[in-house]
């Protein structure tokens, strides 16, 4: 029996509440592009995340420029417990390199060695909180950049996490590495031979990447991406025991069920004043049911004169009732005046000649 599929076929607006089975005590399955949430399950619970937690490391780290830049390890090295990539005092390896050695082998070492190269552990997780009030996400505190809950605890939300995972994903670095299936580093002491811990990657063709985390506190959390088609998906599980089933089902209801389709087209607008323009289509995950349900609304700004290229107004685009995206309008006087111009000169032409 399919998991996740019966239960969504007559709730097609509003985001599914799956509680009939086991999917994890929080999970999101999120359209990437849209931020469209097309299942969900306590997606705003406040929970703890464990190595999830590593995906902003990475990302306060590739936004600091020094990706390139070689980091010595220092004693900090010795705070470090679990998870590991097995770092030595003294020993020297790019930043990048240790990126690949945070996500890929979930590695507590280097972010300890990450956060005290640029800046220090203090300094960094207040970027790390920074950047996550910069992305939207509202429920979730940083304290320190691996994840671990013995001593100190990040908390945030499924939902919070997927936002995380789709600003990430707009990094050609972060995608490149957290896709990455194997990794060789040779550093001055020794070479590194990595895996991804995402087993996804290899029992799931669509999947382009992700970031997994455990703790005793957390237990199984997971953050993965999943692209097929001009469609991308994010999942994120929170305490699931089953989560990479899980995540194969949701991407498999998501592909199956929806698609991304065109509900705003710039060049068929129906607009009296064929001067009013819009720079962009829209396209929007719906399913075959939903297509009849989009509806476009239109408010123009009614005024005398108008600046050539002005925005006039906007395109409301609804899933029924409910807005789900604004496109703004502009005006092309010029083509207006252009065309009013040769009209004039024209009809003089024909009286002329007539």
């Amino acid at each position: 029996m399919k998991k996740i599929l019966l239960l969504i076929l007559l709730l097609l607006i509003v985001p599914v509440k799956i509680n009939a089975y086991t999917l994890g005590e929080s999970v999101i399955l999120m359209e990437e592009d849209t931020k469209r949430v097309l299942v969900s399950k306590n997606m705003n619970k406040k929970m703890l995340i464990a190595s999830t937690t590593k995906i902003m490391t990475a990302i306060v780290a590739i936004e600091s420029g020094k990706t390139n830049e070689m980091v010595k390890v220092t004693d900090k090295v010795l705070e470090a417990y679990g998870s590991a990539i097995y770092l030595s005092i003294g020993e020297k390896m790019k930043l990048e390199d240790m990126l690949y050695g945070l996500l890929m082998q979930s590695g507590n070492d280097a972010a300890l060695m990450i956060a005290d190269y640029l800046g220090g552990e203090e300094k960094f997780v207040k970027k790390m909180n920074e950047k996550a009030k910069e992305i939207g996400m509202k429920n979730t505190t940083f304290s320190n950049p691996h994840g671990l809950d013995e001593k100190t605890k990040n908390y945030s939300t499924s939902y919070d996490m997927a936002l995380l995972m789709r600003y990430a994903n707009s990094d050609p670095l972060f995608r490149k590495i957290t896709g990455c299936k194997k990794h060789t580093v040779k550093t001055n002491e020794k070479t590194y031979v990595w895996a991804n811990k995402n087993k996804l990657l290899y029992t799931y063709k669509y999947t382009t990447g992700g970031k997994t985390g455990y703790t005793d506190n957390a237990h199984r959390t997971l953050v993965t991406s999943a692209s097929k088609g001009n469609m991308n998906l994010i999942v994120v599980t929170l305490n699931d025991g089953n989560d990479f089933q899980n995540h194969k089902e949701l991407y498999e209801y998501g592909f199956n069920n929806y698609s991304m389709q065109k509900v705003f087209d710039k060049d068929k607008m129906n607009l009296p004043n064929k001067n009013i323009y819009a720079l962009d289509d829209y396209f929007y995950p719906i399913t075959k049911s939903e297509k009849d349900l989009i509806n476009v609304d239109y408010q123009i700004k009614e005024k005398t004169n108008y600046s050539n290229n002005e925005e006039v107004g906007k395109a409301i685009i609804k899933l029924g009732n409910k807005v789900i995206h604004e496109e703004k309008l502009y005006i092309n006087v010029k083509e207006k005046n252009s065309n009013s111009s040769k009209n004039w000169f024209s009809k003089i032409i024909n009286k002329i000649f007539k």
